[in-house]
């Protein structure tokens, strides 16, 4: 139990310092922009929970996960930079739309790394392999 309490503790202090440092890259993006980022965190956060939980708690958590970031991904292949936009303008939307995809490219490769090595446990390990 202490552990788990622990557990929860760093999630959320590295989901607090993410935050922080984070709103500096917010400040050059647009409305859309910046609510993505809100729901790129979330997400995050919910993949760190994922990787502090066991069996069917981080089953949970990784499906919720994943209907998130494919919820995200939604939105953000519909993002199209506004119009009337100058060269700068654009050329710092596009960055800032790319270092969202980097993000949310991050999260996916660390669910996949996740899942790999549920996988790879032994049949005996609880219900860790349960639906």
């Amino acid at each position: 139990m202490k552990q788990q309490t622990f557990n929860k503790m760093i999630v959320t202090l590295a989901v607090c310092g993410i935050g922080f440092l984070s709103a500096s890259a917010i400040a050059g993006q647009d409305e859309f922009q910046r609510q993505i980022t809100q729901q790129v965190l979330q997400a995050k956060q919910k993949l760190q929970q994922a990787e502090a939980a066991k069996g069917a708690e981080r089953q949970k958590l990784m499906s919720d996960h994943m209907k998130m970031m494919q919820e995200i991904m939604g939105k953000m292949q519909a993002m199209k930079p506004k119009a009337g936009m100058t060269m700068q303008e654009h050329e710092d939307w596009i960055n800032e739309h790319q270092k969202l995809m980097d993000d949310m490219m991050g999260q996916m490769m660390g669910a996949q790394h996740m899942l790999m090595d549920m996988e790879k446990m032994p049949m005996n390990m609880g219900d860790m392999h349960k639906n």
